[in-house]
């Protein structure tokens, strides 16, 4: 299923509060204070020639956040970034001045960090963020997981210090339970999902999101011409479309939003006109994208430079992780998590209908861009579907670096 951005908003300017979240400024800001993290370390950029080729494109890039920073997905770069922000800003409340990323170790605001309790709901990967994070600055963290998180994402939480509050329903009952405990309690909430009267937070969030697209950028000798991301409640896909915007102005690629059918929100909204809540009728293999309401700000800025929404099925989640673990050519093996590779689902479902083809201006001529948004973080579900373990795809990986730009 295709949809097309008709919407009154779309190729519109993001509105304020969403263009200095996503602007230059917010940008270069979380670029540097994420470097200040200890092994940070840019994320490879692959070319998939072979792939390409068969796809009947010019060129297939990968962005490969498998490995960053060690917590297996791009989720790295927005939470821990959010609790960086609010620590340094709770410290420059106490100390009467601003404070800055170089002082993020220092005794004073380490004391006043060990006073904060973070919060939030997870579907595994942003809780290990925000966990992180907090525990690089000496704070707490209380993170909430529902049934469908497998306890191997748990155990890698609680490896960070975080406290594990398990609740019943899906992620979207978790969020609000986040909502509602914080509240009662003064913690500092950090959700990857925004909703009325709470954007600035889950704005910073994003603002992490966007150092993926400066990387990339700067790696490749020209911008794409096309970008499938793949959403959950949305916020992702906002923020890398937002950036490549303000980056590029005119020159922007189009942007596709790809989803589970089974957990489609934002395609359920553009469809209504508005933020929609959906009923889930089944699981999805694609567990990180498995969300019931878009975030407010992902959908305001999707609404604006979102150019087209689309659903793909279970087995072309898992069909996707299949093939990047057994590249074809000299095409690098990837390790992808069940939701990492849902952009590049989209793009070969895109690529082998010629109706989908035209709609998008998908041709020989079309550079496309997909994010791994997610390695292996449940090895044992990815050996099951994928019928390798992820240390033989990186055995694979470690032979074919030649097919990295990076």
């Amino acid at each position: 299923m295709l949809l097309l951005n008709q919407r009154p908003e779309h190729n519109q300017p993001l509105v304020a509060a969403d263009a200095e979240a996503l602007g230059m400024a917010g940008g270069e800001r979380a670029e540097r204070y994420l470097k200040a993290r200890q092994n940070d370390a840019e994320t490879p950029l692959h070319a998939l020639p072979a792939l390409a080729d068969e796809l009947g494109i010019a060129a297939l890039y990968v962005k490969d956040e498998g490995l960053r920073l060690g917590l297996g997905s791009f989720k790295a770069l927005g939470g821990a970034y959010a609790v960086m922000r609010l620590v340094l800003e709770e410290a420059g409340k106490w100390l009467g001045r601003d404070v800055d990323i170089g002082e993020i170790n220092d005794a004073r605001v380490r004391e006043i960090a060990s006073g904060m309790i973070f919060v939030c709901a997870t579907d595994g990967n942003h809780g290990r963020s925000v966990a992180q994070g907090a525990s690089m600055v000496g704070a707490r963290s209380v993170v909430f997981v529902h049934a469908g998180v497998s306890r191997e994402r748990v155990a890698a939480i609680a490896r960070f210090g975080a406290e594990i509050v398990d609740v019943e329903g899906s992620y979207d009952h978790a969020v609000r339970e986040v909502a509602r405990v914080g509240a009662e309690r003064g913690w500092k909430i950090v959700s990857n999902t925004s909703w009325l009267g709470y954007e600035r937070v889950p704005g910073l969030v994003m603002q992490g999101y966007t150092v993926i697209v400066r990387e990339t950028l700067r790696r490749m000798a020209e911008p794409p011409t096309h970008v499938f991301l793949q959403a959950g409640v949305g916020g992702f896909a906002a923020a890398i479309a937002g950036h490549m915007a303000v980056m590029l102005g005119p020159r922007r690629p189009k942007a596709i939003v790809v989803e589970p059918r089974r957990s489609a929100c934002v395609y359920a909204s553009v469809e209504a006109g508005r933020p929609v809540t959906i009923v889930h009728q089944q699981p999805t293999v694609m567990t990180m994208l498995e969300c019931a309401e878009p975030s407010l700000v992902g959908w305001r800025v999707l609404a604006r430079v979102g150019d087209a929404f689309m659903t793909v099925d279970e087995e072309d989640a898992v069909a996707v992780m299949k093939r990047l673990a057994r590249p074809s050519g000299n095409d690098p093996a990837i390790v992808s998590g069940e939701s990492g590779g849902a952009g590049l689902a989209g793009l070969v479902r895109a690529a082998g209908d010629s109706h989908m083809r035209t709609a998008l201006g998908l041709d020989r001529h079309s550079r496309v861009l997909v994010i791994n948004s997610e390695g292996a973080t449940d090895h044992g579900r990815f050996a099951e579907l994928v019928g390798m373990a992820p240390e033989e795809v990186f055995l694979q990986t470690a032979e074919s670096r030649s097919g990295s730009l990076s």
